[in-house]
């Protein structure tokens, strides 16, 4: 029996032990990859603003309040997972108009809840045309491209996202930016430079897809960003 499968059979033995213990404390890197943190993804800031001391998932931000009736605490735990295994690098057409922050439904978690058409998600304050650092959580490392989009001016964060208010352009690329901190952890990080699209204002959504050259395994998220003139500070609307 080789190590790897000798750690499926004591993972499984666990889960079956243990039920209502949550996969978080279990990811490795077969399900776990990552998200950006700088501008944070909903999947990211909804887990860090909405984790008791006690690690149950307890929000007061009501968007993730809603994420979590919807779809329940374990994509809470499991923010670093959106994820499609046949993605590709595929986007319009391959994942559906509404589900663009969930990847679509075919991924390992159920991030569906993380779609719901609201203004007062966790949001990151920004200055469009600024320089920024960007940094995506590398709970597992991959080789691989990111592209960013931005949302087109007539974006409305009360109604469903559609791929026509995303931009079909994006406005930064990258291919394997450098690593800082400790891979598995949350601070473990891809960090690059690059410019914040230009002419800008209110709220809107920047949409990565990060799509490895190893693979056809891609990753999809959703930041909400308010451009006002800020410079990263992050905003989580109580109910």
């Amino acid at each position: 029996m080789t190590p790897s499968t000798r750690r499926r059979r004591v993972l499984l033995t666990l889960l079956a032990a243990l039920p209502g213990l949550s996969l978080y404390a279990f990811a490795g890197s077969a399900e776990a990859h990552g998200a950006p943190l700088k501008p944070g993804s909903r999947t990211y800031l909804c887990w860090k603003h909405s984790l008791s001391s006690t690690g149950e998932i307890k929000p007061t931000n009501p968007a993730c309040k809603a994420a979590l009736d919807k779809s329940g605490a374990t994509p809470f735990y499991n923010w670093f997972a959106v994820l499609r295994s046949d993605g590709a690098g595929r986007t319009e057409g391959f994942i559906p108009d509404g589900q663009q922050c969930s990847g679509g439904t075919g991924g390992p978690y159920d991030f569906t809840g993380f779609n719901l058409a609201r203004d007062d998600w966790p949001f990151t304050h920004l200055t469009a045309g600024a320089q920024m650092q960007f940094r995506y959580n590398a709970w597992a490392a991959h080789p691989g491209s990111f592209r960013q989009y931005v949302t087109a001016d007539t974006y409305d964060p009360n109604k469903p996202l559609t791929w026509d208010d995303i931009e079909d352009q994006p406005f930064n690329t990258v291919t394997d930016p450098p690593l800082e901190g400790s891979v598995g952890t949350e601070n473990g990080a891809y960090v690059w430079t690059g410019k914040l699209p230009e002419g800008k204002s209110g709220r809107h959504i920047i949409y990565t897809v990060w799509e490895r050259s190893d693979s056809k395994e891609t990753f999809y998220s959703c930041a909400d960003v308010e451009f006002d003139g800020g410079n990263g500070e992050v905003e989580v609307p109580k109910g």
